[in-house]
């Protein structure tokens, strides 16, 4: 696409440009308009994390776009990230066919173990088999995590950045990248990489808020329980509450509905 082609009205704003004689991917986003998303995700259905939880779970899902955004237009990813210290599960998930990103935390019976985790999945294609790789790391910082990661997984050198007010951008290494250079950046490098390199636009994408969850998919999910045991799914309830395991959204089913889905 041109450099000079407006910013897309949906979603975040992410540039995808090649810095050339370096050999370096740059991906940068403003996450401003996911924000915003994100902040009414949680006000609909009344969650609430606690500032620090809030700020990992930004940080994650902020390098999430950026990865994404690296990737082929045909892949389905997901991140789950294990921390000890403070105890989280931060599950995130992507569409790139459609640029929606989606996650949520888990703050309770997060199981102890004696490192970090940080496990990433890969679908190619929507009906293909996953891909799955595991990392261990120190530390509770995201973007580290993210470094780690792409270090002992994707066998390549990568750096993530902060830059303020909502901005974030990802430099990732290519065959011959000038990786001492790479190492040596800090964020007003960066922020002035347009004006010191040559940077080369690749694509342009607008990633939005969204899960695609939904009460048929849901019910979906609790077919087989339900076929097994549907006193023991509902109790003496005729309905109940369902949330989400992708982004936390509550669901209301009823025993008629699922009945009805099950015949």
């Amino acid at each position: 696409m041109a450099e000079d082609q407006p910013a897309l009205p949906d979603g975040a704003d992410v540039t995808i440009d090649f810095v050339r004689q370096r050999n370096a991917l740059l991906v940068r986003a403003d996450l401003s308009a996911l924000w915003v998303d994100y902040y009414l995700h949680l006000a609909d259905q009344k969650l609430h994390y606690e500032p620090a939880q809030d700020r990992v779970f930004r940080d994650g899902l902020a390098a999430f776009v950026l990865h994404c955004a690296s990737r082929p237009r045909n892949e389905h990813l997901s991140w789950t990230i294990s921390l000890q210290d403070p105890r989280l599960n931060v599950f995130l998930t992507g569409d790139n066919e459609d640029c929606m990103v989606a996650g949520r935390l888990f703050t309770e019976n997060v199981r102890a173990t004696d490192t970090n985790v940080f496990i990433a999945e890969l679908m190619p294609r929507r009906d293909s088999e996953k891909r799955r790789s595991v990392v261990n790391f120190q530390g509770p910082n995201l973007l580290g995590a993210v470094v780690a990661y792409y270090a002992d997984s994707e066998q390549r050198a990568a750096r993530c950045f902060d830059l303020g007010e909502d901005q974030f951008a990802m430099l990732i290494s290519h065959p011959d990248c000038d990786e001492p250079w790479l190492r040596d950046l800090d964020v007003a490098a960066v922020q002035r990489l347009a004006g010191t390199e040559t940077v080369a636009r690749i694509e342009r994408r607008g990633y939005r808020w969204g899960c695609g969850c939904n009460q048929q998919k849901i019910m979906g999910a609790l077919a087989a329980a339900a076929r097994d045991d549907m006193p023991r799914l509902f109790g003496s309830e005729e309905s109940i509450h369902v949330q989400c395991p992708r982004c936390a959204a509550m669901h209301i089913l009823t025993r008629e509905a699922m009945e009805a889905f099950l015949a």
